[in-house]
């Protein structure tokens, strides 16, 4: 897997800190130059931070219907002098890292306290948390962190962002059904798309990680909502459940998201495809 290295990201750290498939990334290096990787000894391209902010200047000018090559000029005209600056929760992201390592609950809170309390729920998700959690699984995977101090961190943070999930129901708005399929126990990312789509005026019905399929029909059937989306983080996860998602996806919108989605299985049973983020794209569903 590729992560970050000292000297910069690795693609893949790259991909999953901006929110944009490794693909994507690829493409809008050698078509447009949007990117200046540097080599490693090894030969793999490094990424730097001003790559990153490229990316998320990128995917700005996007969501403002530029097409690609637009919004790759409209960058690159761009000194890096005028990008973004780091994020200012930058050290209270690095103290938070260090809390959850030592499972220093009291010391966690009062992390995100300072960052909650500094920065907007949208940018201390997209900024902070949801980095954090997949460098928290590419450490684990390379055995940096134990099983312990990666469900502890996870358990902190998944606490934190229910706290803010009161009232979900509540209001006039379009409803959303949130559900992750059989099996899937990781919900962070979909509980943090429906609290921001919940901040944007949707009411929301999160059921959550390891949800039954027919629980799931049953209710999309009784609530009617405007959306349901699924997320998981392994494509066994929806390849098991195929002519379950085709029967939801009859009449009403179906959304696919997570590692395991992919725009060939959306076609396939009749939903659409979310790339990005969960804050990006509570967002972008916000605005139709």
């Amino acid at each position: 897997m590729e992560t970050s290295v000292p000297g910069g990201l690795r693609i893949g750290a790259l991909s999953k800190r901006a929110g944009v498939s490794e693909h994507v990334l690829r493409a809008w290096e050698s078509r447009y130059g949007l990117l200046s990787p540097s080599r490693s000894a090894g030969g793999f391209r490094l990424y730097s931070d001003a790559d990153l902010r490229r990316v998320q200047r990128m995917r700005a000018y996007l969501a403002d219907g530029l097409s690609a090559a637009e919004a790759a000029r409209a960058v690159l005209a761009e000194s890096d002098r005028t990008l973004p600056a780091p994020l200012p929760g930058a050290g209270s992201a690095t103290e938070l890292r260090a809390a959850l390592d030592d499972l220093d609950e009291r010391a966690a809170h009062a992390v995100l306290d300072q960052l909650f309390g500094a920065l907007s729920v949208e940018a201390v998700i997209r900024d902070v948390l949801m980095p954090y959690l997949h460098e928290l699984g590419d450490r684990w995977e390379h055995g940096e962190v134990t099983v312990g101090q990666e469900h502890f961190a996870s358990n902190v943070v998944r606490s934190r962002l229910a706290a803010l999930s009161t009232g979900w129901g509540a209001g006039h708005g379009p409803r959303a059904l949130l559900a992750c399929p059989p099996g899937e126990l990781h919900d962070i990312a979909l509980l943090s798309f429906g609290l921001v789509l919940r901040r944007s005026g949707w009411r929301v019905v999160f059921l959550g990680a390891d949800s039954p399929m027919a629980d799931v029909e049953r209710t999309a059937g009784a609530l009617g909502p405007e959306l349901v989306m699924l997320a998981a983080a392994d494509r066994a996860r929806f390849d098991a459940i195929r002519p379950d998602l085709v029967r939801v996806a009859q009449g009403r919108s179906l959304a696919l998201a997570g590692a395991g989605a992919s725009t060939e299985l959306a076609a396939a049973v009749g939903a659409q495809y979310v790339d990005l983020d969960p804050v990006s794209a509570a967002q972008r569903l916000a605005e139709r």
